[in-house]
Parts: structure tokens; sequence; C-alpha cells
């Protein structure tokens, strides 16, 4: 359904103008009747009144159409869509990402990074209306994304990410701690977290359980997600030669630790062992996280003022030439 609006509708008091100038052509219409008196009007009743004195008037009628043409394209009329409120899901939430060496293990296909990176891309495809954002750690941590509602920018900002261009190490506490400061001002109904390691915080400054109630501190919930196969996996190491081979070497998680964080802040800890198991958890975030808020839909606005202006034009061009030719002989 479209609407119209103005952008100055105070404009259209102008318009106002029209009722003087009405009534000033009418008085002075009426002064300019020659008036004789007779007998009897018998033999003037049926006289036809003049075919220029009805151009006449059409001319003045169309040049007041005119003047309001002129008014209501300076009172910029623009279209759009009615305004809707509709609702839909909508939440804050912050991916922090383990970036390690140990996540180029092969336990998952291609490694364990890849397909982290490919599965949270399909969960950010899935919330158009979330603002999401995206933290990376390992032996340190910073921030890849801030929320944003662009999925495109952050989906490439999340494929640029590889092992190695910081630090190694598993900081998880600051990572943790580096999403909440992303969160913690958000006015967001609920705030999310969710955070994916395959190791044990070995670095940082921060503990990954303070990081946890500074979490709960600020009313955010933390997924964690603990991503690797049971027993060994994989490694990628270099052997004598500087060439990667892979060595098969335990799996360690400190599960306890993550079960803690979404403990704390009322989360949930979740145990990946293969992509379809890590796809599923995603989908079990995706499920526990609707949040329903009221969003006011409207489309661009299109600017209407040019046919106004347009028929001004053409009104006033018809009257020059009209008053040039067929009326010229009335002043």
């Amino acid at each position: 359904m479209m609407a119209y609006e103005f952008a100055y509708p105070k404009v259209l008091w102008l318009l106002l103008i029209l009722i003087p100038i009405l009534v000033w052509y009418i008085l002075k219409y009426r002064r300019s009747i020659p008036s004789v008196i007779v007998s009897n009007t018998q033999a003037v009743k049926d006289l036809p009144i003049p075919l220029k004195l009805i151009v006449a008037h059409i001319l003045f009628g169309l040049k007041l159409l005119a003047i309001a043409s002129l008014i209501v394209s300076l009172a910029r009329p623009q279209s759009s869509n009615s305004w809707e409120n509709i609702s839909t899901q909508g939440i804050d939430i912050m991916l922090a990402l383990d970036i390690s060496g140990s996540m180029l293990a092969r336990d998952f296909k291609p490694d364990r990074l890849e397909a982290s990176k490919d599965l949270a891309t399909e969960f950010i495809s899935g919330r158009p209306n979330d603002r999401m954002g995206l933290v990376v750690f390992s032996g340190e941590s910073f921030t890849q994304c801030p929320l944003t509602t662009d999925q495109s920018v952050l989906i490439n900002l999340f494929r640029d990410i590889k092992s190695g261009i910081i630090e190694d190490g598993t900081a998880i506490g600051v990572g943790l701690a580096n999403a909440v400061k992303r969160l913690k001002d958000s006015e967001a109904i609920s705030k999310v977290i969710i955070l994916l390691t395959d190791g044990v915080n070995n670095q940082g400054v921060i503990d990954p359980i303070t990081a946890a109630e500074l979490a709960k501190a600020f009313g955010i919930r933390v997924y964690t997600i603990g991503v690797g196969s049971t027993g060994t996996a994989p490694y990628p190491v270099q052997d004598y030669f500087g060439r990667i081979v892979f060595q098969q070497m335990p799996v360690e998680i400190d599960e306890q630790t993550l079960q803690h964080i979404s403990d704390i802040t009322g989360g949930q800890y979740f145990r990946a062992t293969n992509n379809e198991k890590l796809r599923q958890i995603y989908k079990e975030i995706d499920k526990l996280e609707k949040s329903k808020i009221n969003v006011k839909e409207f489309s661009r606005k299109e600017e209407e003022y040019f046919p106004y202006a347009l028929a001004a034009f053409i009104i006033l061009l018809v009257d020059f030439c009209i008053r040039k030719t067929f009326l010229r002989s009335i002043p």
C-alpha cells in the first residue's frame, strides 16, 4: 500500500492565497461588465457567451492550478510504502572463535578451523535480523568484526581468518572478555556469546571463570562449544626436513571449565565431535535464541515533486501561447 507525505508540509498553507486571488478575479470581472438600462431583455437573453471570454475564464482557472502545482512541488511530495509494525527475531550475538594451531587438526573436514568457519557462516546467514560480530583468539585476542547487521561484511571477514595471524596459544579468558567488551553497552533485550574452542586455557591475564562472571554482570549469556573428536586426532607438525606431516595426538578440551562458563551465564555447553554434530549444535542454539521484537518496516522514499512542477510549466506555457495568439486582443 502506497503512502503519500510531504517533506515540508507547512508550505501547503500557501494554498490559502488562492482564495483571495479568486475573490479578486470575480470582483474585477463584475466591475468590468458594462450595464445598460432597458425596458425588455427578451432581445438579448438568448445571445451566446463570447468564446474568447469562456477561454479567458478557463485560462484563469488553469493559472490557479499552476500556482497550486508549484506550491505542492515546493512542499516536496514523497511516496513510500506505508509503515508497518511486524514481529521478528533480533538479538545481539558475538562469536568468539579459537584460531590456535590445534584448530588445524584433521578430525573435521577439511580441518577444525575451516569447518567452524563454514558452519558459523551458515548460522549467520540464517539470522538476517540479528546484529552479529566476531572475536578471534589464540595466545591473544582481537575483534575481527564489531556488531553489524551487514551479513556480507561479517562473512567476508570470517573467510579471511587464518591460524597463525596472532601468537599461538589458547587464551579462552581473554577471548571471552573481549567479546563481553563488545556486548556490554548493547541495548538489546538478549545478548549472547558463542565461544568455540578445542583446547585448555594456557595463556592470557584473564581467567575464563572471571570473564564468565563479567559476562553475567552485563546480562550476557554464553554458549560454549568444545570442538574435537574423542581420543586422538591427526595434528599437523613439522618433521626434521620442515615438511608438514600429521601425527596422532590426544584431544584435550577443558570441558569442565566450558561447562562452568555456560552455567554461570545461563547458557549451555555443547561438544562437537564432527562436522554434522557442530551443524546440529548451531541449529540448537538458533532454536534457543529466538527473541521477538517489533520492527517498523518501510520502503525508501521517492521524490514526487517533478510531475507537479512540470504540470505548472506546461500550463503557463499554454496560457502564454493562447494569449499571444487566440486572445491577443484581450488585455
